[in-house]
């Protein structure tokens, strides 16, 4: 983006980096930056908003997509169903000229802890409990949706560390922030059941990747199924790649043929009315 920058009035930008020199670099030409999607982790809205530039996204397009993904409804769920059936070595196997028959796990009545009970926690919630799952979240106190949480049961939790001992499952649907990276480590680790099973489809930087590794080797962790890398695309030498209790996926939780146009004509629409002067925008920083 360095190279570029200074040559536009607005950006209208994916998991392209903006860091402050860009930003330095751009100004004072640059009005506007629209994100394709709603993780900013890659922006510094800390300068953007010292600066006064608003930085626009597109919260709410995709939250179905992403909690069909991490309960197999698409993505959330078929990565967790995967890891409890071993439906990818299985069918690989057939594939390959074998019937090797794995015995799996059910999911009802296994207990599920989501971090993050926003729009995709919710969603992810409300799936867990129609696999007749016992529901934990932990989310900060002010963002906690009390009527929401009431309705499916779900027993709340201010700190992790209260909450892992309690979980079959643990899914991730936090932002990352300085506060949230390394969230899942080794010390914490310590604190859950035998054989956790982990999903990911936030960010990557949530989880110390190689406290994840030695978990997963010491049986700690019995899988993580991921649609987020460190590295995107990965080295060919990433340790988790043929690890065999990861499940990975190349960041595809919010690419549906439905999702994907919804979210580009949001962040379109964003960028244009913001240009010109209309109120239909979704911003993420003020001042």
């Amino acid at each position: 983006m360095l190279e570029l920058a200074g040559e536009f009035d607005a950006f209208l930008c994916g998991d392209d980096e903006i860091t402050r020199a860009v930003l330095d670099k751009s100004l004072p030409r640059l009005r506007v930056i629209s994100k394709y999607g709603i993780g900013l982790d890659k922006i510094d809205v800390a300068a953007c908003t010292e600066k006064k530039l608003p930085v626009l996204f597109t919260p709410g397009v995709n939250h179905t997509t992403v909690a069909e993904h991490t309960f197999c409804l698409l993505h959330t769920f078929c990565l967790l169903l995967a890891l409890v059936r071993n439906l990818v070595d299985s069918a690989n196997s057939v594939r390959n000229g074998q019937w090797k028959r794995v015995t799996g796990h059910e999911i009802w009545n296994k207990t599920i802890g989501i971090v993050g009970l926003g729009r995709i926690g919710q969603e992810v919630a409300k799936r867990a409990a129609a696999f007749g799952m016992k529901i934990h979240a932990m989310d900060l106190p002010q963002y906690w949706p009390k009527a929401f949480a009431d309705e499916f049961g779900v027993t709340q939790h201010e700190q992790i560390e209260t909450m892992l001992p309690h979980l079959d499952v643990l899914s991730l649907h936090a932002n990352l922030s300085e506060s949230t990276r390394n969230l899942i480590n080794a010390e914490r680790l310590k604190l859950a059941k035998p054989e956790l099973l982990v999903v990911n489809t936030s960010r990557a930087e949530l989880v110390h990747m190689a406290d994840m590794i030695a978990a997963l080797d010491a049986g700690k962790v019995g899988g993580y199924g991921t649609d987020v890398l460190d590295e995107e695309p990965p080295p060919a030498d990433h340790p988790l790649l043929k690890h065999p209790k990861a499940l990975i996926t190349p960041h595809i939780g919010s690419r549906t043929y439905e999702s994907v146009p919804r979210q580009a004509m949001r962040a379109t629409l964003n960028l244009v009315n913001y240009l010109k002067g209309e109120k239909d925008v979704i911003q993420a920083n003020k001042w």
